[in-house]
């Protein structure tokens, strides 16, 4: 069920969200966009891999999206717009974290 309430979301178009990312993250997510990965997932991958495979890979689009339009504030962090499915990945993975 969720599943779906997410498809309607993407379809919906929603507007971007401004977030502030403390500059030493900027900078990872930064690298995580610039790092060349010239493998192929493996068809038989297990969940865990796979999403581990996902999120780095939102890792990267948020490291993207710093270098396009990503702004300095006052502080040195990095102000930027973000898709709405990018701050719900990155808010998963905080689950994880908070878990350890």
């Amino acid at each position: 069920m969720l599943g779906l309430i997410g498809t309607t979301f993407r379809a919906a178009a929603l507007p971007a969200i401004r977030v502030t990312v403390p500059a030493a993250l900027a900078e990872r997510a930064v690298a995580a966009w610039e790092y060349d990965d010239t493998t192929s997932p493996d068809p038989a991958e297990d969940p865990y891999v796979r999403l581990q495979r996902h999120r780095a890979g939102a890792l990267a689009l948020i490291g993207l999206s710093i270098t396009e339009s990503g702004k300095l504030d006052a502080d040195g962090n990095t102000v930027v717009d973000l898709s709405p499915e990018l701050v719900g990945v990155a808010m998963d993975a905080a689950d994880d974290v908070l878990r350890r």
